[in-house]
């Protein structure tokens, strides 16, 4: 979720930068930069940490060159540093680019440019950005950006400046947004609206697949092809701190819409035909051989996530699975040694627990695989081996893209572990994988009729105790929905696994007591629907959640929220859609501060 912005116009181009900037701080970043042209030079200011220090490297004296583009960074490829933060230039310093989303193929590509003598300074994937505008030059900067964007794949929102063209912006966008400012002689690029709400409310909103070319007499849309593009001009009616969650009401339900988006970024570049590619994990056939045990230790959220993670490498490579909630691991004296993989789950990667849980493991001699959405976070650089959950930052204290990419990281482990091991064919991971690739399509899906679910919301305003059940991985969802629904409207949740509804639960179960009931799992299907007929029996109000087409639950509920089918091990990204939506229009209903609920922090960093 980094932040771009662009000027070109009659202004000293720095301190429009710098303002654009700090409009997008919400966003979360590590490091900042901004990059001008002046007298045919390209001057590039970058620092790590928050745009003061930027500031304080620009001091005051910076540049008064009326063109430029700046960037802040939240860090994906190559940890927070001087050197990785945005802008990047090419060998030669004639170009020079901001870039937010994942290039899929940029080791390949640098590898390349590599052997053509191309000298890099970072380890981001940006930077080939530049050098492939270096080699690729023809004398025209349209056409050799075009020809530049059909060499890489991936997400991007990318914007270009070359040394010799002063009086030109150059943009392009894939699945990353982008917006253009029109003013009176002076346009901007940005990454979202909230930056150039200042100088203007006229924008244009780019497209997949649409360039642009800005000077300071116009702007000139086309696509890859270069045909050009009429675009209409979209007027901002948003105040600014409605422009910083986009248009919606809270962060939390911002963040929920952002699920395909950063589904789709976790995948990216991780995922072939019949195989899973995590360059961050190098465990060898013969290292994992001597694996006998793997611990997945977590807290909250990440802790549901591990859950999952437990019964899909159970289920796919074949080893057995503890999971630990992080504050308990290391007082209790783990069974830990060097045939154990300890695999620590963790959002921010600065969770005290937890990373207590991983140093512990490590003394014991554990391998640590972690899973976190932060480079250069303590777990990050602590840990043996990194998945990172490209969630981009979450601003509610409610995790909801957060958890959903860790369901998703746990996926590509678990098939990375069966691939390594050998216990799963090609033709059932080639399955898998392709199941994976809809998921996020599915979840917008899900999305497009929220409605429904804040009309069920209404039900349980006045309700003060709920329950979820579930059965395998839904009981593991149940628990993540119950949390939610607590967490933000302060209703009493509970969740059970439903075969243990008999030992004492029952007994709370009345007709003021509404029972989510989720049912995805095939091979226990049946089993679930007779534990939805125990609650019924005691009058209790049920939701049933279940794939489409299967409207045999209507008989057994109250009434049924629908999802898309998929195999039954991905179905927790998917049910945790509806679960999250009710308890966000639940306690938009009760009046509650969803972003910020009572006593809860963003990231628990003391014991």
């Amino acid at each position: 979720m980094c932040g771009i912005v662009g000027y070109i116009g009659k202004r000293v181009a720095i301190p429009v930068l710098v303002d654009g900037l700090k409009k997008l701080e919400y966003r979360g970043y590590d490091s900042a930069g901004v990059a001008v042209l002046d007298s045919e030079q390209i001057v590039v200011s970058k620092s790590v940490g928050k745009l003061a220090a930027l500031e304080g490297e620009l001091g005051q004296n910076y540049s008064q060159a009326c063109i430029g583009i700046g960037h802040t960074r939240w860090a994906t490829h190559g940890r927070p540093s001087q050197l990785n933060a945005h802008p990047h230039c090419d060998c030669k310093q004639d170009f020079v680019v901001v870039h937010n989303g994942i290039i899929e193929n940029y080791l390949e590509l640098k590898d390349m440019l590599i052997e053509k003598g191309h000298s890099f300074t970072s380890e981001t994937d940006t930077e080939v950005l530049a050098h492939l505008l270096e080699e690729y030059f023809d004398g025209n900067l349209e056409g050799t950006m075009r020809k530049v964007l059909k060499t890489i794949r991936g997400s991007y929102a990318v914007v270009a400046l070359r040394r010799q063209e002063p009086d030109k912006l150059i943009a392009a966008r894939k699945d990353s947004p982008m917006v253009i400012g029109l003013g009176e002689g002076e346009f901007f690029v940005a990454s979202d609206i909230t930056a150039i709400l200042n100088y203007t409310r006229q924008v244009y909103i780019l497209e997949d697949g649409e360039m642009v070319t800005i000077t300071e007499d116009g702007v000139q849309v086309s696509d890859f092809e270069g045909s050009l593009r009429e675009k209409e001009v979209y007027e901002v009616k948003w105040d600014a701190v409605a422009a910083e969650k986009g248009g919606y009401e809270h962060f939390m339900i911002k963040e929920i819409h952002e699920q395909p988006k950063a589904l789709k970024d976790t995948m990216l570049g991780r995922l072939e035909e019949d195989r899973v590619v995590l360059q961050e994990v190098d465990l060898t056939v013969e290292e994992l051989a001597q694996i006998n045990k793997v611990y997945i230790v977590a807290c909250g959220t990440a802790w549901h996530a591990g859950l999952v993670g437990k019964t899909l490498i159970e289920r796919w490579a074949y080893l057995p699975v503890e999971v630990d909630i992080a504050s308990e691991f290391r007082y209790r004296s783990p069974l830990v040694d060097e045939h154990t993989l300890v695999v620590v789950v963790s959002q921010s990667g600065e969770t005290a627990d937890t990373l207590a849980a991983l140093r512990e493991a490590k003394n014991r001699g554990a391998r640590v695989v972690a899973v976190t959405n932060v480079v250069g976070s303590s777990v990050s650089r602590e840990a043996h081996d990194v998945i990172f959950t490209w969630a981009g930052p979450e601003i509610a204290v409610a995790s909801t893209k957060a958890y959903t990419t860790q369901l998703e990281g746990m996926v590509l482990l678990g098939l990375y572990l069966a691939q390594v091991k050998g216990t799963l064919s090609s033709e059932k991971i080639r399955d898998i994988i392709s199941a994976l690739k809809d998921i996020p399509a599915k979840v917008q899906e899900l999305l497009n009729h929220e409605g429904l679910i804040k009309e069920l919301a209404k039900s349980f305003t006045k309700v003060e105790n709920t329950f979820f059940i579930g059965r395998s991985l839904d009981w593991a969802v149940a628990m993540e929905g119950s949390l939610k629904l607590k967490e933000i409207s302060y209703i009493h949740a509970e969740a059970y696994a439903a075969g243990e509804l008999k030992h004492g639960t029952l007994a709370l179960i009345t007709e003021a007591t509404p029972v989510v009931a989720l049912a995805t799992q095939r091979d226990v299907y049946e089993k679930t629907i007779s534990n939805i007929k125990e609650v019924k029996a005691r009058d209790a109000k049920v939701v049933g959640l279940t794939y489409a087409g299967n409207i045999d639950m209507e008989k057994s509920v109250d009434s049924v929220i629908y999802i898309p089918e998929t195999i039954d091990e991905l179905s927790p990204i998917l049910t945790v859609i509806p679960l999250q939506l009710l308890s966000y229009y639940v306690s938009v209903a009760r009046g509650c501060d969803v972003d910020k609920p009572r006593n809860l922090a963003k990231s628990v960093t003391v014991e």
